[in-house]
């Protein structure tokens, strides 16, 4: 145990005993504890291979190459259809994971593998992702824009392209686009500052 991972164990009011079976089972395992994107992340020689996490309806391990695991039990779901690689194990009650904890070591072992082994997963490339119409005027209008656009890391003009992509309505597309040509004239990505 890690003790920097403590306070997210002691922190959490509604999945306590849930997350703390969790944890016992993926150190079980040999894992290494460690605090990543403020969560408890277990890796394998320095390699990220589950994290837990917590949300309102339910606690996850997620594998971060889920999509590469055989899921014999059909148990990994894939959280939105824009992930492509991580996988979750949701659970809503400690019984739940008590019952499960053969079959969540056999998941994590075969992680490991998958890492050991080196395998990656193939992710789409930002040119295989669906362009706003609204998006594609001004990159077509503004040399500029495209030019920046081209320009970002192919994580951060993915972020743009499914932030656009996901307003339904036409006229909410176009103001997210006029929103955030600036950010994307500036080289920065959604998320920056």
């Amino acid at each position: 145990m890690n003790p920097k991972v403590d306070f997210y164990f002691n922190k959490a009011e509604k999945w306590q005993k849930e997350i703390e079976q969790l944890r016992m089972i993926v150190l079980d395992c040999g894992l290494t504890e460690e605090l990543k994107w403020g969560c408890p992340c277990y890796t394998y020689r320095e390699s990220n291979i589950v994290l837990i996490h917590v949300f309102k309806e339910y606690c996850a391990l997620l594998f971060f190459k889920g999509a590469l695991l055989s899921d014999t039990h059909n148990i990994l779901i894939q959280q939105t259809e824009n992930v492509q690689a991580a996988r979750q194990i949701r659970f809503t009650n400690v019984e739940e994971i008590v019952e499960l904890r053969t079959t969540l070591k056999t998941y994590i072992y075969e992680a490991v593998e998958v890492e050991k082994a080196g395998l990656k997963v193939n992710l789409k490339k930002t040119d295989e992702f669906t362009v706003a119409e609204e998006f594609q005027h001004k990159l077509d209008a503004i040399p500029a824009l495209r030019t920046a656009f081209e320009a970002l890391t192919p994580g951060r003009q993915k972020a743009y392209l499914l932030h656009f992509l996901q307003a339904k309505q036409s006229s909410t597309r176009e103001a997210r686009v006029e929103k955030w040509i600036p950010q994307i004239l500036n080289g920065k990505g959604l998320n920056d500052e």
